[in-house]
């Protein structure tokens, strides 16, 4: 048994509210086990609230805990069962720092978490000395943990998607809050198997909100899909859509790689070998030159644009165009005169891309409203990016639920 001083010392370090030090063993290859003793004499009876003094049963168990001084540490512990004298019935008595039927305290869950959330499972487990199971119940008890309110003071929301498998077909929608930049949801068919942009899923999340939450929302920023704008005019009434530019110009950008591959083949088809050579030379390898923002190209794919130029005149204007339309949307102009930009280059492109003409025709209100506040879905772009070596990241992960408690926690979890 400790001394006074030696258990005191030892339970300010420990720093665990309502229990004491009262000895402790250093076994070699094991660690330090610290053993522990309630400093309260009763428990309160969850079912009644009648505080009880009466000891039905003693239940001492292991736990582990924090390292100390790059020693593993055990808490030996004793969950007394108390007998109420109203209801006549035992009860065990609550710890703050561990729950019921686990093997380690809060704390050490709590930075185990904390580990995963930066880490990929199997190296946190091994480091730790604790197994993939027990990791992912931690990350659940987190996940309960979390405030799983409604909204609050969302403004202006984001909806995307993410592949969940690479060339399968199998998504989830994701909801952000873009003033906060905060991943808010992410819903996936509830039948176990992956659907493409289900909206009766996401309308069953938004309706939970509740239409406290729905009106208050001013913009909704989404891609060129109409069940995402017919679920925003249903959902959210006093929204503005937004078309987002990110995705505006990524359909331009597809056109024209289009046409890039259209007169790659038609190359290959000629029969002057001289002229088939200069053509293929010229459009051979030219899809970043094409396709990356003008600015950021690098000196050999400015040399490799001017040599599509030179070959095919209307890959040259079609970059032109897009480069265009890019610079309207980084104008620092109102919606007034982007309509009038914009009008602009629907002429001056109509023969070019004509797909992108009837496209952007049939949802130019929602991307003048662009010119408003600038809401786009860059935000959730890069929450997309992160959830994406989460899920490289995420190994012992086998299911859709345990992907989405680790990204929520990426974004809610206090440390």
């Amino acid at each position: 048994m400790l001394s006074k001083s030696h258990s005191k010392i030892l339970t300010e370090l420990v720093n665990l509210e309502g229990v004491k030090v009262i000895n402790y063993i250093q076994h070699e290859g094991v660690g330090i086990i610290l053993h522990l003793a309630s400093e309260r004499n009763e428990a309160i009876c969850p079912r009644c609230g009648n505080l009880s003094h009466k000891i039905h049963q003693n239940h001492r168990y292991l736990v582990k805990d924090l390292p100390l001084m790059g020693q593993p540490v055990y808490l030996e512990i004793n969950r007394r069962q108390f007998k109420c004298k109203i209801c006549n019935k035992p009860f065990s008595e609550q710890l703050d720092f561990v729950k019921i039927r686990r093997k380690y305290t809060n704390r050490l869950a709590n930075n185990i978490v904390e580990q995963v959330l930066e880490n990929d499972i199997k190296s946190v487990a091994e480091r730790n000395n604790v197994t993939p199971e027990e990791i992912e119940t931690m990350l659940k008890d987190a996940y309960h943990q979390l405030n799983h309110e409604k909204p609050i003071g969302l403004k202006r929301l984001g909806i995307d998607e993410i592949a969940l498998i690479k060339g399968q077909g199998k998504y989830c929608a994701v909801l952000v809050d873009l003033d906060q930049g905060k991943l808010i949801e992410m819903i996936s068919d509830a039948c176990g198997g992956f659907h493409l942009r289900r909206k009766e899923k996401i309308a069953e999340v938004l309706a939970r909100w509740g239409t406290e939450v729905l009106l208050q929302i001013e913009e909704v920023s989404i891609d060129l899909w109409i069940p995402y704008k017919n679920l925003v005019e249903e959902l959210m009434p006093n929204a503005q859509v937004v078309a987002d530019r990110f995705h505006v110009m990524k359909q331009v950008n597809t056109e024209l790689d289009n046409q890039r591959k259209k007169e790659k083949r038609e190359a290959e088809k000629i029969d002057c070998q001289s002229d088939k050579e200069q053509m293929l030379s010229g459009l051979s390898k030219s899809k970043y030159a094409l396709l990356k923002n003008e600015d950021n190209l690098t000196e050999k794919q400015r040399d490799k644009l001017e040599q599509v130029k030179e070959v095919s005149p209307t890959l040259g204007k079609m970059h032109q165009l897009k480069e265009e339309l890019r610079m309207i949307f980084q104008k620092p102009i109102d919606w007034l005169a982007a309509l009038f930009e914009l009008g602009n280059w629907f002429v001056s492109a109509r023969q070019y891309y004509p797909e992108n003409q009837n496209t952007m025709l049939r949802w130019f209100d929602e991307i003048i409203a662009y010119f408003d506040h600038r809401t786009t879905n860059g935000i959730v772009e890069g929450i997309n990016n992160k959830l994406k070596l989460i899920k490289r990241s995420a190994f012992g992960f086998s299911n859709f639920d345990n992907f989405k408690i680790r990204s929520l926690l990426n974004w809610h979890f206090n440390y």
